[in-house]
């Protein structure tokens, strides 16, 4: 699977630089697949990226239908495989494969965002330093030079970011959801529980493990907040836009939402594979816990302890919920005191 994976390498998310610019990559690749190794096909795809910087400096800025892929494709025509795990502490994230490890919480993160992944690090992430809990941030890379090098001292210094070879942006979430599961699967397959979710979430890690507890049994499951009838959404102006060259049905898989989703970990393995063999949409919710999860027969159980929302941020609310959408990085240090304060009592 990864050798075939490897020969497509002229063909992954560099692509969604742009539909202009992904046609002159392909008819490069094309012209030399034949011709060259694939360590050639790199150099030359690498020599167009810096030519197309006067198009976009960095792929961040992408949005709009543009960004979208031209043709309809598999995903591990789009995917580059591996990451770079010299810069990490893979024993901290998971120790011993994840034998004794409970929950991996795996947190997606844009590279831009330090001050979101520093309060998340001082708050709730302090709960990774338990024997029985993991976690680290998942990113793609970059063709901002400074910004790289930003990134490169953030993770000396922390070793908990994970980062994969696609190019980071929100056309390429599903690369990167693909990407954790990945790395999962790779250096953490024996644990029980991965949660997926992003670095604008609150997520109350008692409650969590209060509701692994709960269900620790279970197998071939995801819990979350459980969507059914959703429609493709037409507009091009919307960020959810899908056209019907990438898909043409008129309703999506009941699937749960992205911002956080709870998964039993004897599904990762399954899911990174087929995820690699099914038609790639840049909903990586949809993606990931509708179509695949669907191929794969795998159950999505709606839990109402998964908000994944923005709510009134009172302590009694917020010690209900798993997980609370759109927090900004000061909210973080006021939430994180709030569920700790003893004084606080809630009926």
């Amino acid at each position: 699977m990864r050798h075939q994976i490897k020969q497509n390498v002229t063909n992954r998310s560099i692509y969604l630089e742009g539909n202009k610019s992904f046609q002159s990559l392909l008819a490069v690749s094309n012209q030399l697949t034949e011709s060259s190794g694939i360590e050639d096909i790199k150099t030359i795809l690498r020599n167009q990226l810096i030519e197309m910087k006067k198009f976009s400096s960095s792929i961040q800025t992408l949005s709009g239908p543009s960004a979208l892929p031209v043709l309809r494709e598999l995903a591990m025509k789009l995917y580059e495989p591996g990451h770079l795990n010299e810069e990490i502490d893979i024993q901290k994230i998971c120790m011993h494969r994840g034998l004794s490890l409970r929950l991996l919480i795996l947190i997606t993160s844009a590279q831009s965002n330090f001050k979101e992944r520093m309060s998340i690090r001082r708050t709730w992430m302090n709960y990774g330093s338990r024997q029985i809990v993991g976690m680290a941030f998942i990113l793609g890379r970059t063709t901002n030079a400074s910004l790289n090098e930003s990134l490169n001292k953030e993770n000396n210094i922390y070793g908990d970011m994970i980062r994969g070879h696609f190019i980071d942006s929100y056309f390429n979430l599903t690369l990167k959801t693909i990407s954790m599961l990945e790395w999962a699967d790779t250096h953490c397959p024996n644990v029980k529980f991965i949660l997926k979710t992003d670095d604008d979430m609150f997520i109350n890690v008692p409650k969590l493990l209060d509701f692994i507890d709960a269900r620790y049994k279970n197998d071939r499951t995801i819990y979350g907040r459980l969507v059914e009838d959703w429609k493709p959404i037409r507009n091009r102006t919307s960020k959810y836009f899908v056209p019907y060259k990438l898909y043409n049905g008129w309703q999506y898989p009941p699937f749960t939402t992205g911002p956080a989703y709870l998964l039993t970990g004897d599904i990762v393995h399954e899911l990174y594979v087929q995820s690699l063999n099914t038609y790639y949409i840049q909903l990586e919710d949809v993606f990931i816990t509708g179509f695949v999860a669907k191929r794969l027969k795998i159950r999505r159980e709606h839990a109402n302890e998964f908000l994944n929302s923005r709510i009134s941020l009172r302590p009694c609310k917020i010690r209900n919920a798993i997980s609370v959408h759109k927090i900004k990085p000061r909210e973080q240090y006021h939430l994180w005191r709030d569920l700790l304060d003893s004084t606080i009592k809630c009926k």
